[in-house]
């Protein structure tokens, strides 16, 4: 399940079962950690989650700025509560390419607004899964 953290925000995107499309789950809206964590590990649950690959918002020159920081630390809290294993994948201009291809298929800017995260998470998701594939193909002797 891939995981795009905003401040009120979190878009969810799961995989297919042979872990190669990334599609948009849905966008939750963020209350507190207690609860939003719940509420993430609920979804994971249900959706028969394997992994969490989380967003990492990296600064354009790869530090570590206040929201990778704040990311990091939600993290670390969700790791006492769940024995699910997670990732942090670079999600810098994720939201900038789904934004501007939403705009290039003329979406409106309300509608942008209810699916951004989703697809974000998605494109976050996406990117994780085709490292994967290409890791494995290049190992794979067959």
């Amino acid at each position: 399940m891939g995981l795009d953290l905003g401040t009120k925000t979190i878009g969810l995107a799961l995989s297919d079962v042979e872990r190669r499309l990334a599609s948009p789950l849905e966008t939750i809206k963020r209350v507190k950690f207690s609860q939003d964590a719940h509420l993430l590990l609920k979804i994971a649950e249900d959706q028969e989650a394997m992994a969490l690959i989380f967003g990492l918002p990296l600064n354009m020159d790869g530090s570590s700025g206040p929201r990778a920081q704040a990311t990091e630390a939600f993290l670390r809290n969700l790791r006492l509560l769940t024995s699910l294993p997670f990732a942090l994948w670079d999600e810098r201009l994720s939201t900038a390419a789904v934004t501007r291809d939403l705009i290039d298929r003329d979406v409106s800017r309300a509608k942008r607004a209810q699916v951004v995260d989703k697809l974000a998470a998605a494109y976050i998701l996406q990117g994780a899964l085709d490292r994967l594939n290409s890791i494995k193909s290049h190992s794979d002797p067959s």
